[in-house]
């Protein structure tokens, strides 16, 4: 009887193995879904759980407003909603561009670092129920951290000459990146510190995601800040071409989408992407040969010593200045005064509505693997500022890497800060072949 008893108790177990191996295999072969609740592993069911602690902007709206609009189908109420929110952000860009280059810049740090709350808040629900030290602080560290190496960076490259000339500046110009350094160090051994024993691998993964999150939100807004002293051009154009494009795409989508584009987005059509497409080349072009005509958004952001102030005045640049092109097929056309800078907003905003929108289609991917719906719930309609600048940070990469590459030449500015950094008798050293080949020109 034992024996049998055994036997019937192998059986069970090994039958018991066999439907937990078909489980686990059936839940490997949907990559999309899970069937039940007792096939989610315990990380899914935790995700969801932290899914329903964060804001969900698209359906939050203004009591006034939705009460007004409570009789509309809810496709409709959503159009509307959006339409007004993108209204009103559109005339506050417009008011902030008006406030002059200052303004742009703080603007962009205090987007900065809205975006970085918003993301680091997904984490900050892990660190919550985990009950890990330090994360939240660790990451606001950082985030100190990387904005006093990167636009410590941007002053010393613009701000260098006149920096110097202040005694107690000086030791931070020419110490910038070892004082970077050991702030990060600092940081760094703290994180050591703070390890328990139980969540190695959840703080790790916490770590990387601080530090990616730096990575996408301060790096890109560091490069923004460069695209703006270029000249505001160079910020205004590749940022109003994102947006025209996303308003575009929504409205062809919504009333001719059909086809849909990619799984990660469900809402987002074939016809919206080529029509979001068509509307932003031919607004491209358009908005950039109307800023061509005014200084104050060509020429690049100067510290002036004659003035002791910030200038954007200058001669214009080849760029800026029409010139003829001559447009003939078989003999037959005519010559056009163009701008240059048209064929580059041609490039731009080909980026912009091609590759633009794989940002947004990151960020979705982001999303759903969190299963949110929005990373905040700051504009409605729209739902947080990460939400609608996921596009943006991409963009202005390939802007900063478009001026390098093609537009931008070596800057006095930057050459005498480096100088100033050089021993005298360097310095006398470079004076004298300055001197030796400007008067080899002069005879």
């Amino acid at each position: 009887m034992a024996e049998v008893r055994r036997r019937k108790e192998g059986l069970g177990e090994a039958a018991g193995q066999s439907d937990s191996v078909k489980r686990h295999s059936s839940a490997a072969d949907s990559s999309d879904h899970v069937d039940s609740e007792e096939e989610k592993i315990p990380e899914e069911k935790f995700v969801e759980e932290l899914a329903k602690n964060l804001p969900q902007g698209t359906d939050k709206t203004p009591e006034l407003l939705d009460s007004a609009l409570k009789d509309l189908p809810d496709r409709w109420k959503n159009w509307v909603i959006r339409g007004i929110f993108t209204w009103i952000m559109i005339c506050g860009f417009a008011l902030i561009i008006y406030g002059g280059p200052l303004a742009l810049m703080i603007t962009t740090l205090l987007v900065q670092v809205k975006c970085f709350q918003e993301i680091i808040s997904i984490g900050y629900q892990v660190y919550r129920i985990h009950g890990l030290p330090w994360f939240r602080s660790l990451s606001w560290y950082f985030l100190l951290t990387s904005n006093y190496f990167f636009y410590g960076e941007n002053l010393v490259d613009y701000f260098g000459v006149v920096i110097n000339r202040v005694e107690y500046l000086k030791f931070l110009v020419t110490y910038h990146r070892f004082l970077s350094f050991a702030l990060y160090i600092i940081g760094f051994v703290w994180f050591v510190l703070s390890l328990v024993k139980k969540y190695y691998i959840k703080q790790f993964s916490l770590f990387a995601w601080t530090h990616v999150s730096l990575l996408i939100v301060v790096t890109q807004s560091y490069l923004i800040i460069q695209n703006i002293f270029e000249g505001l051009i160079w910020f205004i154009v590749p940022v109003s071409m994102i947006v025209c494009n996303d308003v575009m795409a929504y409205v062809f989508g919504f009333f001719f989408g059909r086809t849909p584009l990619i799984k990660l987005s469900p809402k987002k059509t074939w016809e919206g992407f080529i029509g979001g497409g068509f509307a932003t080349v031919l607004f491209g072009i358009l908005f950039s040969y109307f800023l061509c005509n005014y200084q104050y958004f060509i020429c690049p952001i100067q510290y002036s010593e004659e003035l002791g102030r910030m200038t954007m005045s200058c001669v214009p640049s080849y760029l800026f200045t029409p010139q003829e092109y001559s447009l003939k097929v078989f003999g037959i056309g005519k010559s056009l005064n163009v701008y240059p800078y048209i064929w580059h907003s041609i490039s731009l905003s080909l980026f912009s509505s091609i590759i633009g929108p794989f940002g947004g289609f990151f960020a979705s991917g982001f999303k759903r693997a969190f299963k949110i719906k929005d990373f905040g719930d700051m504009i409605p309609g729209h739902g947080g500022i990460m939400d609608r600048f996921d596009c943006q940070f991409l963009m202005a990469t390939f802007v900063n890497v478009y001026i390098s590459s093609f537009i931008r030449t070596p800057s006095p500015a930057k050459l005498l800060t480096q100088i100033y950094n050089l021993k005298p008798d360097q310095q006398y050293q470079i004076y004298q072949s300055l001197k030796d080949s400007l008067g080899d020109m002069l005879t």
